[in-house]
């Protein structure tokens, strides 16, 4: 008994110390944390309970047989944030350059197939080479096996993914069919194929930062939503983010205690909308002026920034935002903001979150380049998540709601619960000038009559009363009143039943 334990301290001892104190040195060197720092930083001190710290891989090739170390480079299992349950593996860059062997993989699936049974999110800490190419189709097999949960655990638990080193080929599919992805700024990068692929085949130069890192990503390709300074403020944002959401599709959103009270006004939002329609003001300030504390956690802040989304409180209460932004294409829709916001809509759907919208929205970006990108079918993405939730939704409209982007953006038509417009708000078809140059269009050589008819146009559709009359939306209220009108709403809905057709599954226009 007492050599096994011997046995088992050894092991233990070399499993801490993954690849060696030289290439833990290197990693600190790099300015990145070691895979069980990054656990012990996420987690609640003293709540890490590992699994598989004695796994080793099974391949005998390329003098694989005399190379083995315990935990084979993940580090698996459980623990709590804020008193949460949370699974999590983290992937060990120090031993065999964090490569995924069959064992490797499998270890990752044993969490996730554990935190599916019991409902609780999965957060992957990436830092990999990618597939070990010593042990070939086994280690494509291994990726499969993960990618296959991923799909699984979609809309059953939250999936987090935090790259903190190269993620690279296959690897970077299992992240993207995660629900979000942070990235580390410097240290971290995704890519299908590297700088020296891409060299070689398209003759284009690029850095690996160029071509996949944090700022590429949560900028140009919308691939990441966050992006953090260094492992350590990532960390701890994680932390933050995570409070927002529940463990599983079968709870409710966590409520977290406040003593901001719900029918708060503010006077200063009598004044935050101009007086020239035109002129654009900060979305935002509304938003942090009305949920709890003026805490607001933005998802995807660089990417799309026409239409904000993100998480915050109500009474305590999670909620999800949706809004457009006017200080960015004056709050068009288009590709990019139609993608962001539809899959922010179908997350905070499948795990329940209530969500709020707040309408500033002259219409669709027109242009050719928005019709050839397929502007049409990425429009209906946000259309199809609005249409298909089921959660409480709740709309604002501040000033303009025209056309088929009014429709779009949680009104009522799309089984939106509750309504309500500011006396600033104007729904129409469209904009003044350009309606009565359609419908006048006989009268446009004469600029008084245009001038009446515009004016006159105006007086009948720049305002949310034609809508009221429809039944539309539910009341005009003054905005400094706006946040005690949401909390009431919210609590009003609360105990709300809808449930959509049966089917396998609906067919979103991808």
């Amino acid at each position: 008994m007492h050599d096994i334990i011997r046995q088992l301290d050894a092991k233990r001892v070399q499993a801490r110390l993954g690849g060696g104190q030289r290439r833990i040195d290197a990693q600190h060197g790099r300015g990145k944390l070691t895979a069980r720092e990054r656990i012990d930083l996420l987690l609640d001190p003293g709540s890490f309970e590992e699994w598989d710290m004695f796994v080793e891989h099974r391949c005998t090739q390329f003098g694989m047989d005399e190379n083995k170390v315990p935990g084979d480079g993940v580090v698996t299992g459980r623990g709590t944030i804020n008193g949460r349950l949370v699974f999590v593996f983290s992937q060990d860059f120090t031993v065999f350059g964090g490569s995924l062997s069959m064992a490797h993989a499998e270890k990752i699936c044993k969490v996730m197939d554990k935190a599916i049974q019991v409902g609780a999110p999965v957060i992957g800490i990436n830092d990999s080479g990618g597939a070990r190419i010593q042990e070939g189709v086994d280690s494509l097999a291994g990726y499969a096996d993960v990618f296959q949960r991923n799909v699984m655990g979609s809309g059953v638990v939250p999936q987090i993914s935090m790259i903190m080193g190269p993620c690279a080929g296959g690897a970077v599919y299992s992240p993207a069919m995660t629900d979000f992805i942070f990235m580390v700024e410097d240290s971290s990068n995704m890519f299908v194929t590297g700088p020296e692929v891409v060299k070689t085949v398209t003759h284009e130069e690029v850095t690996a930062e160029e071509l996949g890192g944090a700022l590429t990503h949560t900028g140009k390709s919308g691939v990441a939503d966050l992006s953090f300074t260094n492992d350590v403020e990532a960390l701890l944002g994680l932390r933050r983010f995570m409070d927002f959401l529940p463990g599983s599709n079968r709870e409710e959103p966590p409520v977290k205690p406040t003593e901001d009270p719900f029918d708060r006004q503010e006077p200063s939002l009598d004044t935050l909308i101009p007086d020239n329609p035109n002129k654009p003001y900060d979305m935002k300030e509304l938003i942090l002026k009305v949920v709890d504390e003026h805490d607001f956690f933005e998802i995807a802040p660089r990417y799309a920034r026409n239409i904000i989304t993100g998480f915050a409180r109500m009474e305590g209460r999670t909620v999800g935002i949706v809004a457009n932004q006017p200080m960015v294409l004056a709050g068009c829709l288009d590709i990019d903001s139609a993608r962001k916001g539809g899959r922010f809509v179908r997350f905070c759907d499948a795990f329940n979150i209530p969500i709020i919208t707040f309408v500033d929205v002259p219409g669709f970006l027109p242009g050719v380049t928005q019709e050839y990108g397929g502007i049409i079918k990425h429009g209906a993405k946000l259309l199809y998540a609005y249409a298909e939730a089921t959660v409480p939704k709740i709309t604002v409209i501040t000033r303009k709601a025209y056309g088929g982007a009014y429709v779009v953006m949680a009104s009522k038509h799309l089984r939106g619960d509750v309504s309500y417009a500011w006396p600033s708000a104007e729904i129409a078809v469209m904009g003044p000038k350009g309606a009565v140059e359609i419908i006048f269009r006989k009268d446009l050589d004469d600029p008084i009559k245009i001038a009446e008819r515009t004016e006159e146009y105006r007086n009948h559709f720049a305002n949310p009363f034609v809508a009221g009359s429809r039944g539309f939306i539910d009341d005009v209220i003054m905005p400094h009143g706006t946040r005690r009108r949401l909390c009431k709403s919210l609590a009003m809905l609360r105990g709300k039943k809808l449930e959509n057709p049966w089917r396998k599954h609906g067919n979103i226009p991808l």
